[in-house]
């Protein structure tokens, strides 16, 4: 007879099944044992877990609800429309490392979207035993893209509503019915004991000598979970064995120790419907002991504290996602699209003390004006946010009833939602903030997840104190770089400037970048543009000894050479162990005329009146700080009206991957393009493709001139 849904709702049983057929007979197709259905809904961008095969839903309990910008298999699918594939077990560690700390184990996974007429209506995953091989068979990708098809057809036809409370679990089909009585005398007879689990390790049957090696009346164990009617099997490593032979679907022993004086040895088969236990008395190794003599059972858990593997896994999962966290916003977006959703919440509110005052750093899913009206609470008012916060105990109300017996004035009671966990954050054991987890509809919290929450709590507390610690020094590192860059550049006849400054996206120390235009007399001008070696302060410093250098010895009219020589003397004075490369270019605004010098520095692009532009070839010197005694030769170039210079850094030409000679060629194309537009165009369409990047490693200076009429 076949099973089909465990849990199914009456009114939309007609659906669910046709899609828990589908699900369950294509997964049997491909010979693999796990597969699970997330469903997208409409203009939504959270796929909700409608239903799993396979393993029972706590094994995937941190990604029921999964944000699509989550770096997820099925988050990728369903985002980028491709089947993703992972091969083995250090495959899912280097491209998804949070599965492979909550799933510790070697199997094959395919995640597909399921689309229909161009519409992503969900995503499916699907998994094998690790001795499935590594690369996907072309005949089961086919056969996965026509099973995602006729989900993905199901689905646009019924859109079957997204559950609220767990999803659903697909039952395998059973077999023809036998004689039950004789399979359990068979079983009965054996010597050892023999115990059968379902998918969520309740005990279904145990023989009498299983009862016995146990040492628990056989009654007591129908239903349950092991570890839970016996204390010494308490260990989250037994637990884990579980777990391995389920997703693995390999089978796994261990031995553990019967207080008060016997060893068992439990090896663990396991199956689509369950595992089959047998147990056997064992004569204990040495180093299965725990020391001299046997060890006393664990003592009871400490309150709020998460045993259980699944839990711990859990927690393992979210704190990988935490330490992709940098700044106080990288925390914020990752608490509300990815460890609200875990849990089901629909808003997100991260609060600090600051000035004896409650203040908001930090919100998702709250409708406009809410968060502002707590932003500034007293830490003397009686609120659940505040009480958190300056007690250190978290609060979860299931209700708003509930939450109004406590509290009957606060002034988040009109924020729309149903259910609220107040999480209070602490670090190295001190009280930092609150976070604020609400949910749209009334919300019971199961002991193990408050224990979880509470645990995630920390966790986020410590996310968050590097991370205002890291916004405060970025702070003040683009402060002072700003300190370093001229806030203006000076206007002189003759001569138009535009300057853009991008600082990298990677890292938070200051740039070594810089560029300036000095006005020298009335008649001549000079431009500098330079990068100095490292992104710290002390590449700071000497960025600003460097400009100050030029100045001086520019003002003092010294020519190009004179100007780069004078300055790396300095820096070898100096002594900092740091190079920097520059170009010094003076211009004689009058006869319309420039000389250049370089010290390791890339080539200028001219563009003449007529539009033609070409890299300059100009020889140029040493980087600044190699040698002390060195020469720079000078360049000299007409500059008519219409003359346009471009003086950048490295980093608007250089990148991982990156041809320099193709990028400067398209920089040159960029400048012939636009370059007859007004110069502050032209500066926004020479740095767009680098402010379009994702990843600068480097920092970007550009400087033009433009000799115009006087």
């Amino acid at each position: 007879m076949a099973g089909t849904l465990f849990g199914a709702p009456a009114p939309a049983a007609a659906p669910l099944d046709a899609l828990a057929d589908a699900l369950r007979d294509g997964t049997g197709e491909l010979s693999a044992h796990v597969s699970a259905l997330y469903v997208l809904p409409a203009g939504g961008t959270v796929l909700e877990l409608l239903m799993i095969n396979g393993l029972p839903p706590e094994f995937v309990s941190g990604w029921e609800h999964i944000s699509l910008p989550t770096p997820l298999p099925v988050a990728d699918a369903a985002r980028e429309g491709r089947l993703i594939w992972v091969g083995d077990e250090q495959e899912m560690a280097r491209r998804y490392p949070r599965v492979a700390v909550a799933l510790p184990y070697d199997f094959r996974l395919a995640a597909t979207p399921l689309t229909a007429d161009g519409v992503t209506h969900g995503s499916m995953f699907v998994a094998w035993p690790a001795r499935h091989p590594r690369l996907l068979a072309e005949r089961e990708r086919e056969r996965l893209e026509a099973l995602a098809g006729e989900l993905a057809g199901l689905l646009a036809r019924t859109r079957p509503p997204v559950r609220a409370g767990e999803p659903l679990v697909v039952l395998p089909e059973t077999g023809p019915p036998g004689s039950e009585v004789a399979l359990l005398e068979l079983l009965e007879r054996l010597p050892d004991g023999k115990c059968a689990l379902d998918l969520r390790g309740r005990v279904v049957y145990a023989t009498p000598c299983a009862a016995k090696l146990l040492d628990v009346p056989a009654e007591q164990l129908l239903g349950r979970r092991p570890w839970r009617v016996l204390p010494w099997l308490r260990d989250p490593a037994y637990e884990d064995r579980y777990r391995a032979a389920l997703v693995s679907r390999e089978p796994t022993s261990f031995v553990a120790f019967r207080p008060p004086d016997q060893w068992l040895a439990f090896q663990l088969y396991p199956g689509p419907t369950g595992l089959t236990v047998r147990i056997t008395a064992a004569e204990a190794a040495q180093g299965d002991l725990p020391g001299p003599a046997p060890a006393p059972p664990p003592a009871e858990p400490a309150a709020g504290m998460p045993t259980r593997a699944g839990a711990l896994y859990h927690i393992l999962h979210l704190a990988t996602a935490l330490t992709e966290a940098v700044g106080v916003q990288d925390v914020v977006r990752l608490v509300a699209d990815q460890i609200a959703p875990a849990f089901g919440g629909q808003a997100v509110a991260l609060l600090v003390a600051e000035g004896g005052r409650l203040r908001n750093i930090g919100h998702r899913g709250y409708p406009p004006g809410v968060v502002e009206r707590i932003d500034g609470t007293p830490l003397t008012r009686q609120t659940p946010g505040v009480q958190a916060l300056t007690s250190g105990v978290p609060a979860f109300f299931e209700s708003r009833e509930e939450l109004e017996r406590v509290y009957p004035v606060r002034p988040e009671v009109q924020d729309t939602m149903a259910a609220w966990a107040y999480l209070p954050l602490v670090a190295s054991g001190r009280l930092v903030g609150t976070c604020v987890l609400a949910f749209a509809r009334p919300h019971r919290f199961t002991v193990d997840e408050r224990a979880v929450l509470t645990s995630v709590g920390g966790l986020i507390a410590q996310a968050l104190d590097r991370a205002r610690v890291y916004d405060a020094k970025l702070e003040l590192a683009h402060g002072l770089q700003e300190s370093l860059l001229p806030h203006a550049l000076p206007l002189l006849p003759g001569l138009e400037t535009a300057a853009r400054y991008l600082p990298g996206t990677e890292g938070m120390d200051i740039g070594g970048d810089f560029y300036d235009v000095i006005r020298v007399d009335r008649h001549h001008a000079g431009a500098v543009i330079g990068d100095v070696q490292g992104h710290n302060v002390r590449a700071a410093a000497l960025m600003g000894q460097i400009r100050t250098s030029v100045h001086a010895f520019a003002k003092a009219g010294a020519p190009p050479d004179m100007v780069l020589a004078r300055t790396n003397q300095l820096m070898a004075y100096l002594d900092t162990g740091l190079l920097a490369s520059c170009a010094y270019l003076r211009l004689d605004l009058n006869r319309r005329r420039a000389a250049l010098a370089v010290a390791g520095h890339p080539r200028p692009l001219v563009r003449d009146p007529r539009g033609q532009v070409r890299l300059l070839d100009a020889p140029g010197g040493l980087l600044l700080g190699v040698v002390a005694d060195t020469g720079y030769p000078v360049t000299r170039l007409p500059l008519p009206a219409g003359t346009t210079v471009a003086l950048y850094t490295d980093g608007l030409v250089e990148g991982p991957g990156v041809d320099l000679d193709e990028s400067v060629a398209a920089l040159a194309d960029q400048l012939a393009r636009h370059g007859a537009g007004p110069l502050e165009t032209v500066a926004d369409a020479l740095v767009a493709h680098a402010e379009r990047a994702k990843h600068r490693t480097d920092d970007t200076a550009l400087l033009l001139l433009r000799s115009v009429p006087r």
